[in-house]
Formats: structure tokens, C-alpha cells, sequence
């Protein structure tokens, strides 16, 4: 119970690594407040977390929306009076295989505005909580795509490498006030964003659909492989761990 009564705002904490992270941490004690757009998944994860005898709460979240994410923020401080760590999971990846003259101004614009805008604004609606915690932590989600090898969007890489770049940013603002910042990086693992891309990608070079969705959730790596990182992130036992972390 390494995270017992640690607060902890998740985003995009319906599916993926972020349900898989709330589930994670509130095995360990800590108290989730969960944000995403997926109402029907954040809530049934926040449900089942309850069920298992955790506490977590879920708010529609639309983090394009300052509003929304100091709602989320407002939540966290509102329930439990406090916020300890900030977990920023919320991505999304379109244009995948398109050439830039292909690429639509729009599709561009949707992916930093959620992957790169979004973890800003979630950032700063919680850094008001965080810099009275004891120890403060903000862990930011990229991707080995876009950050050490090319992803199969422009929008995609172009928007994780500035979350690199911003959290790199931030972690040195951040330091002086006590307040701890990493980056994690996953590779490969069977979240529905990657299934899906893993498909398109097969699509568009006219491969069997079916099997390329086989194929990518037997290859691909199990979310909670990554949750469990998390968790250990957002404890005071990784207090030493500096920088960017690269997943599976």
C-alpha cells in the first residue's frame, strides 16, 4: 500500500494504459480521480475500482477545454482536499500512413490539440494542488514514436516530440519547488489506440485486417506492464528516478 491515501488524477483513465494505471494505483492504496471524454468506460473503471474495494471517482473530461481541466483539478481538491500526483495518459493518433500533402490542416491540429495542448492545460489547472503537496509528481505520457523512432503519423510524432520537449521544460521548473517530473514512454502494448493503428497501418498496405488486429494483440505488450511502472512513479519509493523512462 506504497500510494496509501496518495491523490492521483488520471487522464484518459477509461481504457488503455490510463484504466489499466487507475486500477493499478488504487490497488495500492491511492485515491483516484479519473478524467476522460469516454464516459461509459471512465465510469465503469471508476465503478469497478469501487467494487474492489478502492475510491475513485470519474469527470467527463474533454482536456482541449481549460475549463474542463480545472474542473478535474477542482474535483480532486474538493473530495479529498488535496492532489499528490498528476498522471497525463490522454493521447490520441490519427493520419497514420499519410504523406504530408496528404495529411489534412484538421487531423494535425486534433492530435496536438489533445496529445501536446492537452497535457498542458491539464498541467497547469493542477499545478496550484500539486506545489502544496509534500511531494509532488506529474508523470507525462509520450511515446518511443516520435521521441527515439518515427511514428506512422506526422501529427502523431510531431505531437509526443513536444510533450518531450515540455516535460523536459517543466522538469526543470518544477525541481526547485519539489515537485518531481518524468516522462514515460511506451513502445508497443495492446491498448485500442495501438490495435487500431496497427490495423490501419494494414489496411493502407493491403494486408489481411483481421489478422493484423490478431497479430497486434498477441505481439503487443499488456497495459498494466506499464500501469505497474506508473504506480511505482507515483510513490515516494521512486523519489530518485530523474528524466525520461522507456517502456516495453
Amino acid at each position: 500500500m506504497r500510494l496509501q491515501d496518495r491523490v492521483v488524477i488520471i487522464t484518459g483513465g477509461g481504457r488503455g494504459i490510463g484504466a489499466a494505471t487507475a486500477q493499478a494505483i488504487a490497488g495500492d492504496g491511492g485515491k483516484v480521480v479519473i478524467g476522460d471524454m469516454l464516459e461509459a468506460e471512465g465510469e465503469a473503471t471508476a465503478a469497478a475500482i469501487r467494487a474492489a474495494g478502492g475510491d475513485a471517482v470519474f469527470v467527463r473530461t474533454d482536456i482541449t477545454k481549460e475549463a474542463d481541466c480545472v474542473r478535474l483539478a477542482a474535483t480532486a481538491a474538493e473530495r479529498h482536499g488535496k492532489l499528490d500526483v498528476l498522471i497525463c495518459c490522454a493521447g490520441i493518433l490519427r493520419g497514420a500512413t499519410l504523406q504530408a500533402e496528404a495529411l489534412d490542416e484538421a487531423t494535425f491540429e486534433s492530435v496536438l490539440d489533445v496529445n501536446l495542448k492537452g497535457t498542458f492545460l491539464t498541467v497547469k489547472a493542477a499545478l496550484p494542488l500539486l506545489r502544496k503537496a509534500e511531494k509532488g509528481v506529474v508523470l507525462c505520457l509520450a511515446s518511443e514514436a516520435g521521441t527515439k523512432i518515427p511514428s506512422s503519423s506526422l501529427a502523431y510524432g510531431a505531437s509526443k516530440g513536444g510533450v518531450h520537449g515540455f516535460t523536459m521544460t517543466l522538469e526543470a521548473q518544477l525541481a526547485p519547488h519539489g515537485i518531481r517530473v518524468n516522462e514515460i514512454c511506451p513502445s508497443s502494448i495492446a491498448t485500442p489506440m495501438r490495435i487500431e493503428n496497427l490495423v490501419d497501418r494494414a489496411r493502407a498496405a493491403g494486408r489481411d485486417i483481421e489478422q493484423a488486429r490478431a497479430e497486434a494483440v498477441r505481439e503487443a505488450g499488456d497495459p498494466m506492464g506499464v500501469a505497474r511502472i506508473l504506480a511505482f512513479l507515483a510513490s515516494p519509493d521512486a523519489d530518485y528516478m530523474r528524466g525520461t523512462i522507456f517502456t516495453r
